[in-house]
């Protein structure tokens, strides 16, 4: 036994002790036999594959110890396109022959332990070539351990550094070492690979955690034997998968299959010699590209002579896309746009020399160029256009597609920079605009390639944007962020730090737009450092001391930078005790709509909103749209991979109509990625302003200086910031912003001179001049609209490329020509309008626009020699031709429009989708093999596919594919003659699975064509209107209406009334049968239903009263059929006056719609409309002008008082058959104005009765989702009501009435103000005139009012408080708080009579207003004016004094003050809608923000109303200020002893307090609670230093002076 264990751990030693290293001896040749095969398609059998296969003898010899020579003997290349596994692979025995030459040049190569390193070849070694022999070392790298069997490292190889998994294992009784390797090609440190077209685009990686688009895995497997030194490699199989699919791969997925094979044959004495060349240094063992980026894989080009191909396509592209487009249009475009990426500088621009001078050249190569992405194609824009050969609008659109498109390195960045400083771009700042704007889209791009990119690159923005601060330049400093903000690099966050609000005190006084476009700019940042980002983000949005835009667009930038959620939580608790409704609306709606996103990128955002929300406070919820809102939907398929997502953000502002800012986004994913497609941002800023502010007040020094006495006594007044009128946009693609402009005042006065200017004119007399000679116009466009690739190298040193090719090509021609009678002048502008009257014009236009599109999506070897691919082709073309001739006969109120016919193409559109396998190779073209992926009679054997089937299925049973899908569709339009078909033909390989990719691949195509149809060929569709007296000379066929007294009409009637109750009767049948099991439904629906919301029993309801003869009728109820009835009859007794009105009056107008064919068969319809004035009536009557053809539409509208209109339309045989009659009426529900809309039905086609018996159906549900009550109800059988009441200017209240239910909701917010008035305050005067009416709609809804009755003042938020007044002290009510000014409202009570007195400062006046007994009385200047005298008007004009009801208004609109109104203990205060937000004052600032009301003028936001009511007045300097008030404002000490901390304190107060001048004493006194800060009593400071800016300790009660009497030693 002892010697057993002796022998096996002898053995085990031994075994220990081979060397795992693979030997290649000195003076010996290793030949192996080599092949590799490379194949793409399906991996299911029976469908088409494309690939390669190349097959060798392998020589290998030792030069030295660790130098190494390789050789191939004998290479064969193969194709193959086939059906897979039947179809042989085909010899390429021309490009074997063209290749073999460089193929059986030897190489050298280092190779020490395994591992590969350098690798050396003669310059006459092409790069693909050398990639083929990589392949073969790529075999050999082994990095094989002696002391572990099973390791993972990071290896090197052919596809970059990635995770590699090696077993290794011994077979004791052949001798055999057995290795295995894995790659993880998913996990690489070091990935060898080319994107382009994706930079724009994020890695979604959530998206790809349980279902992956790309899977890339490798396996070599080798059989070594031992030798003298080391190993021997046997034998050694690779096999290495690339699998992809925009879908889930269980789902299926193409394949892109490599394997491998190298096998031991012998050893030969004979050595490898190398060639009689230096041996350069070709790199490592990792893949070189090589010009296949160059190289589009949807053709392969064999490029001779560059310059001559271009020309020759560009002349093809001309010659047969003038009138038409043509099929192979957006191919022959992307074979242009690949001829030039290998085009010279010099041969660019001799071809540019020859064609700039063609219009139809020059716009061919200007739009392909941009699409080439070159450096030399930048550099050629960018020295055309400062020779002046290219004008600004073709530079701009070359550069902005050059720049998105050119590949970014440090040249490209360096030659951007360069053109971006150049003098002559400066010198045009749109201009100069785009070049920045691209140079921050150049850095991003380049930082997504090299993602160590340097910040360097961005120190010449740096600089700008720092020269631009220290001169305070807003436009500079504005687009030097906006360029930060494309190029989303970390290192710009500290300079874009510096200009945001509150981080830094400086950038508080930038204007708002900076701070917004500042913190806009984080958003790309984000992106790549989120964790950077949202700390400052979350600290903007809770700094309450910022403009709420402000933090609503850093709540924005906040979400986009996915927070966790303790950020999300904070950020909700903070928002509890948040005082702007604006911010809390915003941020609520936008955490609520996170809570339904289902994008997996969002998923954590979206679980932490979900915990956040239920921390806030749900009556945010109920805010209406007036305040800011956040609106995010997405949709998103995890099976597909695929989804879309839209954000919609709205900034609000109360005091304004148009939002602040609107910005909408949309977003895609698809297979793994995501991208911010589009976006659009409008800032309104100040354009309401402009738009509604009536011209300034001259400045007015005098007035300004008065004001500000005024202001000076008021404690920290801090002015509002100027809002100057301004608007802005942006658009962004992809997330880079291409694009912004900016209108102001002066951008508006220069385009005004330009558009009254004599220029326009010219253009005009130009056009017409033209039109009247004829025009001719052939205009083509291309767009090479995506170039998307991804490019693979694989373990044989082939590529494997992933792309997607779209292009498209419009086309269009036009011919117009107008007749003008009589010819109009030469000057134009003198022309009047009588003699415009007189002229005749008839116009005759011809148009062909067509278009083309083709796209490629492809997955398989791309090289300058060979390719071969599987490709899904998708064509679409489209051709819509048409001619119309039109005139107008204004002299004749005669306006006709004819369409006449034209010729047709074959198809008029024509859509296609294939999937195919494609083999091509530069030397032998015409060999090009495509296959069918799915052959249309393909049999699939189950034992061979790659899915588990059922072992109990019969192992013979084959499975057929389907026939293919082919249908024809055809339409023929009567009348019109015309037929329309469309064929249809569907292919697929649903038959091997049921998955969407399956459904995809095959040949699937539609085609539409439109042909003449069968009969009278038709010459013109025809559309006439004839206005005026001759109308009725136009109608073709007399209207005569059938008098049913009479005895034709009686018998007619009688006649449809035995057709109608034979409809009823199997109308009645059809529906029993149904009836039982519909109220079964019902019945069920409803009992399922919430009690609260569906009840059987109607609730009580206010009833509806509607207005007669300025009174109010009788209740909606009991008395509703004797008023309905009344009224019918008042409409009825109008219509039997006069049946038809073209007895009485002539027509208003008439229009004849009709066909015009050759037999002279009248078809089409006419249209007469009257008017009646004396009744108010109007009459339109449609009528078939076709012989024996009695339909008729007949539409009676009466309006039979201003609260009441009536309509009914009957049509039909005769206008007899159906009929339903329409009524509006105006009245009071309840206490509430309220509109009624009934619709009563006498009679309804079969059709329209089912269909709402369905829809019915579905009502009780839809209610209890829109939030209305459903009742059962038996209402009228044939009626319809809806009632609208007005309960606030915000909210509505909606009651519908149907046969057998009713509807109601209560309390419906508005997004806007309505003008109301309750029943309580007076009687709605139905009587006004509409336009006075109208008027005061918007002159309510567009100012703001302040108003005090008694004691009690609502401000301008309609929020209100009781203000006890000071005595003889004016207080602030309203001013404008801006540096300009324009005016100040004081109001004071009277020591003597104790009355209100009223002071207005504006413009060089000051107007007192009080009252003398009971009537109103008014001073200018000092100077009383009479009431005699009124209205009063200021020389300017700008101002005006009334007489209004019991009181004085005084008008200064373009002051800000819309109206003064004062009277005996009453005063109002409006004030423009362009003032709301800028006003401050006891009235507010009419923003809104009810929860900042009390805000003093120091800024701080009390809790009193008494504190901030004192606040705004004005202290006296001492008790014998003219002024006579005795009060001053002052800090006082908490009076009883305050404990702190555990600790005596002396507190005073951080509000000012209403207290006494020094010798003067309380008369009366009031209690006020405020705030203290404190400090301890032995502390030494001095507690008044900036006491209004400390914060709160406590807060207490004292005693505020608002009456002082004064001794007369006061001082």
């Amino acid at each position: 036994m002892r010697a057993v264990v002796l022998a096996l751990t002898l053995a085990f030693v031994a075994s220990q002790q081979i060397n795992l290293v693979p030997e290649f001896a000195l003076d010996k040749t290793y030949v192996y036999n080599y092949e590799a095969l490379l194949l793409g398609g399906l991996p299911q059998e029976g469908l088409a594959r494309a690939g390669i296969k190349i097959s060798s003898k392998v020589h290998l010899s030792a030069v030295t110890e660790n130098t190494f020579l390789m050789k191939l003997m004998d290479p064969l290349l193969h194709e193959y396109a086939g059906i897979w596994p039947k179809d042989p692979f085909v010899p390429a025995t021309k490009l074997t022959s063209a290749l073999a030459a460089q193929l059986q040049i030897p190489i050298k190569f280092e190779y020490a332990n395994g591992v590969v390193g350098k690798v050396f070849a003669p310059a006459g070694v092409s790069p693909t070539v050398l990639n083929l022999h990589r392949g073969i070392l790529n075999i050999l790298q082994l990095n094989l351990k002696k002391t572990q069997n099973i390791y993972e490292l990071q290896e090197a190889g052919v596809q970059g550094v990635c995770r590699t998994h090696y077993i290794i294992s011994e077979d004791p009784k052949a001798n055999h070492i057995i290795v295995t390797k894995s790659k993880d090609l998913s996990h690489c440190q070091e990935r060898i690979m080319k994107d382009i077209g994706l930079a724009y685009t994020e890695k979604c990686a959530e998206c790809t955690e349980r279902v992956k688009s790309l899977i890339e895995t490798a396996s070599y497997n080798y059989i070594m034997k031992p030798a003298a030194a080391g190993v021997l490699i046997s034998e050694a199989t690779v096999e290495e998968v690339y699998q992809f699919s925009p879908f889930n791969e269980i789902h299926g997925a193409a394949q892109m299959e490599a394997k491998q094979s190298l096998a031991f044959v012998e050893i030969e004495k004979t050595a490898v010699v190398p060639i009689k060349a230096d041996y350069l240094a070709r790199g490592s063992l990792q893949y070189e590209f090589a010009t296949e980026i160059l190289q589009t894989p949807i053709q392969l080009l064999k490029i001779s002579d560059a310059p001559a191909q271009i020309i020759e396509v560009l002349k093809h592209l001309v010659a047969n896309n003038l009138a038409m487009v043509h099929d192979d249009a957006p191919l022959k475009f992307v074979q242009l746009v690949q001829l030039l990426r290998v085009a010279t500088m010099e041969n660019i621009e001799a071809i540019w020399a020859q064609f700039k001078d063609k219009p139809v050249y020059r716009r061919w190569l200007l739009d392909a160029l941009p699409a080439v992405g070159t450096p030399v194609i930048l550099k050629f824009i960018k020295e055309k256009f400062l020779a002046g050969e290219l004008t600004i609008p073709e530079f701009i659109q070359a550069l902005v597609v050059a720049l998105q498109m050119v590949t970014a390195d440090l040249d490209t960045i360096q030659l951007t920079a360069s053109l971006a400083m150049h003098e002559k771009i400066a010198t045009i700042p749109a201009l100069r605009e785009v070049v920045m704007l691209g140079y921050g889209s150049m850095i991003a791009k380049h930082c997504v390639a090299v993602p160590t990119c340097p910040a360097e690159l961005l120190r010449p923005i740096h600089d700008i944007a720092a020269e631009a601060i220290s001169k305070n330049n807003i436009p500079e400093i504005t687009l030097a962020l906006k360029v930060l903000g494309n190029a989303g690099h970390p290192a710009s966050l500290k300079p874009i730090m510096k200009l945001l609000p509150g981080l830094r005190t400086a950038a508080t006084s930038l204007p708002l737009r900076v701070q917004v476009d500042a913190i806009l700019a984080l958003r790309n940042i984000a992106k790549k450092e989120p964790k950077l980002v949202q700390p400052v983000a979350l600290q903007l949005v809770l700094d309450r001391a910022l403009h709420p835009e402000v933090r609503m667009v850093a709540c924005i930038v906040l979400f986009e930078a996915k927070p966790s959620v303790a950020l999300i939580s904070s950020l909700a608790g903070a928002l509890k005790t948040e005082t702007n409704m604006q911010v809390a609306s915003f941020a609520y709606s936008h955490i609520k709509s996170l809570t339904r996103i289902t994008a997996p990128d969002m998923a954590s955002v979206a679980g932490a909103a979900n915990v956040a929300i239920k921390l806030m406070s749900r009556k945010l919820d109920r805010l209406s749209f007036r305040f800011s809102r956040a609106i995010q939907l997405d949709f998103y398929h995890t099976p597909l991979m695929i989804g879309a997502a839209g954000s919609a953000y709205m900034i609000n502002d109360a005091a304004t109509l148009l939002p602040r800012a609107v910005v909408a986004k949309a977003r895609a994913y698809l297979a793994g990625a995501a991208a911010d497609v589009l976006e659009i941002g409008v800032r309104t800023e100040g354009i309401q302003e402009a738009l509604l502010k009536s011209p300034a007040a001259d400045e007015s020094i005098d007035r300004i200086t008065k004001i500000k006495r005024t202001l000076r006594a008021l404690i920290n007044w801090k002015a509002l910031p100027t809002n100057q009128p301004l608007a802005s946009a942006y658009v962004k693609l992809f997330g880079q912003e291409l694009a912004f402009a900016r209108i102001d005042r002066t951008i508006i006065e220069e385009a005004i001179p330009l558009a009254s200017g004599p220029k326009p004119r010219e253009l005009l007399k130009g056009a017409l001049k033209a039109l009247q000679e004829g025009i001719v116009w052939q205009y083509a466009k291309p767009l090479l609209a995506s170039e998307v690739r991804r490019i693979l190298p694989t373990a044989v040193g082939l590529p494997m490329e992933l792309s997607v090719y779209s292009a498209v090509v419009g086309a269009a021609s036009v011919n117009v020509k107008a007749t003008i009678t009589p010819p109009l002048p030469e000057a134009i502008e003198t022309m009047t309008l009588e003699q415009l009257k007189k002229t005749d014009v008839q116009l005759q236009a011809e148009a062909r626009p067509s278009i083309a599109m083709q796209e490629f999506a492809v997955m398989g070897v791309n090289t300058a020699l060979i390719q071969a691919a599987v490709m899904a082709k998708q064509e679409m073309r489209i051709i819509a031709p048409g001619k119309v001739a039109a005139r107008a006969d204004i002299l004749k109120g005669n306006y006709r429009v004819e369409v006449l016919p034209v010729d047709l193409p074959e198809h008029i559109a024509a859509v296609s989708f294939e999937t195919v396998a494609v083999v091509r190779n530069i030397e032998d073209p015409t060999a090009e093999r495509i296959v069918p992926l799915v052959p249309e009679l393909s049999l699939q054997n189950p034992q061979t596919s790659s899915e588990i089937l059922d072992p109990d299925m019969p192992a013979e049973a084959p499975v057929k594919a389907t026939a293919p899908f082919q249908k024809t569709f055809c339409l023929a339009v009567p009348y019109i003659e015309i037929k329309g078909c469309i064929e249809v033909h569907s292919h697929n390989a649903a038959f091997i699975r049921n998955t969407p990719l399956f459904y995809i691949i095959g040949q699937h195509s539609a085609r539409a064509a439109l042909a003449r149809a069968e009969g009278p060929a038709v010459e013109r569709l025809e559309l006439e209107v004839q206005v005026g007296p001759r109308a009725a000379e136009r109608l073709l066929k007399q209207i005569n209406l059938i008098d049913e007294e009479s005895p034709e009409g009686k018998a007619f009637l009688l006649k449809l009334r035995e057709i109608l109750e034979t409809e009823d009767k199997n109308r009645r049948v059809s529906s029993e049968s149904s009836s039982s099991g519909s109220s079964r439904i019902i019945s069920s629906s409803s009992s399922s239903m919430s009690s609260s919301r569906v009840t059987e029993t109607t609730n009580h309801m206010e009833p509806f009263k509607k207005f007669h003869k300025d009174q109010f009728m009788a209740q909606h109820g009991a008395s509703k059929a004797k008023s309905s009835g009344s009224a019918a009859s008042s409409f009825e007794h109008i219509q039997k006056q006069a049946k038809y009105l073209g007895n009485a009056v002539p027509p208003v107008f008439a229009a004849i719609a009709r066909i015009v064919r050759v037999d002279q068969k009248l078809l089409g319809y006419q249209l007469a409309a009257f008017f009646e004035k004396p009744t108010a009536r109007v009459q339109l009557i449609v009528s078939s002008i076709a012989e024996n053809d009695n339909w008729k539409l007949c539409a009676d509208g009466v309006l039979l008082s201003k609260h009441k209109a009536t309509t009914k339309v009957a049509w039909g045989a005769e206008c007899q058959q159906y009929a339903v009659i329409t009524k509006a009426e105006a009245g009071i529900l309840g206490e509430f104005p309220a509109v009624r809309l009934e619709l009563e039905f006498e009679r309804l086609p079969v059709i329209a009765i089912t269909y709402a018996k369905k829809l019915s159906k579905y009502i009780p549900m839809a209610a209890l989702q829109t939030g209305f009550r459903f009742e059962r109800a038996t209402n009228c059988e044939k009626e319809i009501d809806l009632t609208v009441a007005l309960t606030t200017k915000r909210t509505l209240n909606v009651i519908a009435r149907a046969p057998e239910m009713t509807l109601s909701r209560m309390a419906i917010p508005l997004p806007v103000n309505c003008s109301y008035q309750s029943r309580r305050n007076s009687l709605i005067q139905i009587d006004q005139d509409i336009l006075f009416r109208a008027q005061n709609y918007i002159y309510d809804y567009t100012t703001a009012q302040c108003s005090m009755m008694q004691d009690t003042i609502t401000t301008f938020n309609n929020r209100r408080y009781k203000n006890e007044m000071p005595i003889s002290c004016y207080q602030v009510l309203a001013q404008d708080c801006t540096p300009e000014m324009k005016f100040v409202v004081l109001l004071k009570k009277d020591e003597q009579s104790e009355e209100n007195r009223m002071n207005v400062k504006l413009a060089d006046i000051d107007v007192d207003l009080y009252t003398l007994g009971t009537d109103a009385k008014v001073k200018v200047n000092e100077m009383e004016v009479p009431i005699s005298s009124l209205p009063y008007q200021h020389p300017s004009g700008s101002i005006q004094i009334r007489q209004k009801a019991d009181g004085l208004s005084l008008y200064a609109p373009s002051h800000g003050l819309q109206e003064v109104y004062f009277a005996n203990g009453h005063w109002k205060i409006q004030v423009a809608d362009w003032m709301k937000g800028q006003t401050c004052g006891l009235c507010g600032k009419a923003d809104g923000e009810i929860r900042q009301e009390y805000t003093t003028p120091s800024g701080y936001l009390t809790k009193s109303s008494v504190s901030f009511a004192h606040s705004w007045v004005l202290p006296a300097e001492s008790c014998r200020d003219t002024s006579q008030c005795r009060m001053k404002l002052e800090s006082v000490k908490l009076e009883k002893q305050a404990i702190l901390n555990g600790q005596e304190s002396k507190c005073y107060s951080v509000e000012p307090v209403l207290r006494c001048l020094p010798g003067c004493a309380p008369i009366r006194t009031i209690p006020v609670t405020i705030g203290y800060h404190c400090l301890s009593t032995d502390s030494n400071l001095n507690m008044f230093d900036g006491i209004y800016e400390k914060t709160v300790d406590l807060r207490e009660t004292t005693d505020a002076h608002v009456a002082c009497r004064c001794t007369e030693q006061c001082a």
